[in-house]
């Protein structure tokens, strides 16, 4: 089996976890995470998924799995111990049109999850076609060395220069340049380093903007405001 790599944009879509322990607890965390409508279907609720239900974050079926809970899904993923009940959120799924995952069993899933590790913007997924999420968690420990929380600043950094040089008008190609020459430049080095003044003349001599000051120490990346900004692709 060969998947096929996607990332889907779920933002306020009705997703359905059938099940309340702690597997469909962390399924929940990351589909709201993504901004998605959650609904959870079991009989009992464990610790987190409680507290998220009396927040109000989640809706909660207080009851056995039924297929008329599926109805309007975009996604389900289901989390139960109990086969039987497995096999009919998979059927039922597949019959109505809807994306399924059944953890830990590829043969009933339409998607699997990859080993995810996430900095701010950035994700990186491992995924392993399913033979070895064992393998793909060790991938991601190891990946988390390499790719540290000042990622997620970076990104960001990257993110707001990628604005102003779109806004200053010029061509898509002269554009692709200036963003393929800071990616391969040294300013990552510099800023992880703490080499503001030399983080800030690298961005001049490959942008032509002046930068008034960088944090790489937290969330904020002070840059000059975007004069209509343009979300254009790259």
């Amino acid at each position: 089996m060969k998947y096929y790599p996607v990332c889907l944009d779920i933002r306020e879509r009705p997703c359905v976890v059938v099940g309340g322990g702690e597997v469909a607890a962390r399924k929940v965390e990351r589909l709201l995470e993504c901004g998605a409508a959650v609904t959870v279907v079991a009989g009992e609720l464990g610790d987190m998924l409680r507290e998220l239900a009396a927040a109000g974050r989640i809706r909660h079926v207080a009851a056995d799995y039924e297929a008329r809970y599926l109805a309007g899904a975009f996604l389900v993923i289901g989390a139960t111990d109990r086969e039987e009940v497995n096999d009919c959120i998979a059927a039922d799924c597949r019959a109505g049109g809807i994306l399924v995952n059944v953890v830990d069993d590829p043969r009933r899933c339409d998607f699997i999850l990859p080993a995810l590790l996430t900095r701010g913007s950035l994700s990186i997924a491992v995924a392993t076609d399913g033979k070895s999420p064992a393998l793909a968690r060790k991938l991601r420990r190891e990946l988390a060395w390499q790719f540290g929380p000042e990622y997620a600043a970076y990104l960001d950094l990257l993110g707001r220069l990628r604005e102003l040089v779109i806004a200053a008008g010029r061509s898509p190609d002269e554009n692709r340049e200036v963003f393929t020459a800071l990616v391969n430049s040294p300013l990552y080095d510099h800023l992880r380093a703490g080499r503001r003044e030399e983080a800030r003349a690298l961005i001049r001599d490959l942008t032509g903007l002046e930068v008034e000051s960088i944090f790489m120490s937290g969330p904020e990346v002070k840059l000059p405001p975007v004069p209509g900004a343009s979300a254009t692709m790259e």
